[in-house]
């Protein structure tokens, strides 16, 4: 019993490693080969896992050797676009200048239906709006409206708004995270004070954020509940 946990334990930290050596893209959006790794991967791990009777070495070689074509395969990929075609395809263009292109949807398999279900995921409920809708290599829907059609920034109203600031956990379930009151230049007496005012002691927090300017977020654990 002891033997087989510790053989998961093992295989799972070189999951863990070969996941993270192929980079984050791996947990979001995949391209079909890194879609078909991750399934190869797991399956590999799994045989060593339930049968004890397998050296675990050999469970680890073929999740090893798997992960190092990947990581070559993605090497070539960005140092030829021949190879990258080839593995990963190209880009097809689904909609353009408001009319859907039928002979692309039937190559890629995808159905009017599926089409508009992806514009409405982003908002766009007429179609004449939209300029292009391209089908990407991971599978995603990117969707250009015109110019005209596109929601106008602040540059365009002419008006002035405030730099973007990135605001930092300091408190997390009512425990400091320390290293994060460097980021925004402040002190415990400081964010100790602002919870003063807020009638919250720490042991009550459940999440506080602050940003460079001192703009605070804070939740209560009472809230959550």
């Amino acid at each position: 019993m002891f033997l087989s946990f510790l053989r998961t334990i093992l295989l799972y930290l070189a999951l863990i490693g070969m996941i993270r050596l192929m980079g984050k893209r791996q947990i979001g959006e995949m391209e079909p080969s890194e879609f078909v790794v991750a399934i190869l991967i797991a399956d590999l791990a799994s045989i060593p896992m339930q049968d004890i009777g397998i050296p675990l070495l050999y469970g680890l070689i073929p999740i090893l050797t798997v992960g190092a074509l990947e990581l070559l395969f993605s090497y070539l990929s960005l140092r030829s676009t021949a190879f990258r075609k080839l593995f990963c395809g190209t880009p097809v263009i689904l909609m353009e200048n408001g009319k859907i292109l039928y002979s692309n949807l039937k190559k890629t398999r995808i159905s009017v239906n599926e089409l508009v279900e992806h514009l409405r995921e982003s908002e766009i409920v007429d179609l004449s709006t939209v300029q292009y809708a391209i089908l990407e290599t991971n599978g995603q829907i990117s969707s250009l409206l015109y110019p005209k059609y596109a929601p106008a920034s602040a540059k365009d109203a002419g008006v002035s708004v405030d730099r973007l600031e990135l605001p930092v956990t300091v408190i997390s379930d009512g425990k400091w995270v320390e290293e994060n009151l460097k980021l925004v230049q402040k002190d415990k007496a400081w964010v100790s004070e602002y919870l003063e005012k807020q009638n919250c002691p720490i042991k009550k927090v459940l999440l506080l954020t602050l940003s460079k300017s001192g703009k605070a977020y804070l939740a209560k654990k009472e809230a959550a509940q």
